[in-house]
């Protein structure tokens, strides 16, 4: 029983991070090359120069913060030993770490699209550093809430598909 709900969790975070994703680089994707040709004209508003520091502070400031708030949340799942309990944790964790990282991407985005500013798409490539490297993976979640053997090995079934 524990395994197919923690297989569901898994599968659910999974699934999310996925859409999340293929939301974000297609829309950058198409914004940068939009910002690329030059021949373009969208006919968008000109945007006062004090919104593009609030849009870099902002962007960053997200990619901060969904770094030590993650890590804080995890820090609760060292109080339980029941491994639900704890994969519950993580996947709340995870779930609200991927929404800000999406925010962060959006944020990357209207960033480039009005004023074409290049750290934009450096913001974009650290919001991507994080989407992959935070990306849920057994060894990844045994790794961050310090499992057992037995613990990792449920987990590692759990991601496999039925």
């Amino acid at each position: 029983m524990e395994l197919e709900e923690i297989r569901s969790i898994y599968k659910r975070l999974e699934q999310l991070v996925l859409i999340l994703m293929l939301i974000a680089l297609p829309l950058f994707g198409m914004i940068y090359l939009y910002h690329n040709s030059g021949n373009l004209d969208w006919g968008l508003p000109a945007l006062p120069d004090f919104v593009n520091g609030i849009l870099a502070g902002a962007g960053t400031a997200l990619l901060l913060i969904q770094y030590f708030l993650f890590h804080r949340k995890l820090k609760e799942t060292f109080h339980f030993d029941e491994l639900l309990k704890k994969v519950k944790i993580y996947a709340h964790a995870t779930r609200e770490r991927f929404f800000l990282l999406f925010i962060c991407s959006l944020i990357a985005t209207l960033g480039l699209l009005f004023f074409g500013n290049p750290y934009f798409i450096v913001l974009f490539a650290g919001t991507l550093v994080f989407f992959s490297l935070a990306k849920p993976t057994p060894d990844r979640i045994g790794r961050l809430l310090k499992l057992r053997k037995e613990e990792r090995d449920l987990i590692l079934n759990a991601s496999r598909p039925e």
